[in-house]
């Protein structure tokens, strides 16, 4: 259902972005091009868990916050392995809003994490690739 909304919001924006592209403004008439776009910042990029032992917590936050001027849509979160699984909302964040992303590591793997999770949205800023590192022993 939210990919469905999320698919005709964009479907109307683009059909309304090409209207008001090929429409012509009178002379009399100001131009405003406010520019609004949504950007994402990040309180952290990356991770330590440090030491880990196997079967322990893998899981760590990445609170980011909406500091543009439009809805900030995430579009994907998309792990380097399996073994990494992020859950992010699809909702739109409003201006000056923040949430989080999880990230959860299988620390049944024992050895060295040097993991990444790549978010796409709809930002001026529209990849951010995130880190999470550590060690898990046995």
């Amino acid at each position: 259902m939210k990919r469905i909304f999320l698919t005709s919001l964009l479907a109307l924006s683009v059909v309304f972005g090409a209207n008001a592209q090929s429409s012509t403004t009178p002379a009399t008439q100001p131009v405003h091009n406010t520019g609004a776009q949504a950007e994402i910042k990040f309180e952290k990029t990356e991770h330590d868990y440090g030491t880990v032992k196997k079967g322990g917590d893998g899981t760590c936050q990445f609170t980011y916050t909406n500091v543009g001027k439009a809805p900030l849509i995430i579009s994907d979160a998309r792990s380097s392995c399996g073994c990494t699984v992020p859950v992010v909302s699809k909702e739109p964040l409003m201006p000056g809003q923040s949430a989080s992303i999880t990230v959860k590591y299988n620390t049944n793997n024992v050895g060295a994490i040097n993991k990444s999770v790549t978010v796409t949205s709809n930002a001026v800023n529209d990849k951010v690739v995130l880190h999470i590192k550590g060690k898990v022993e046995q």
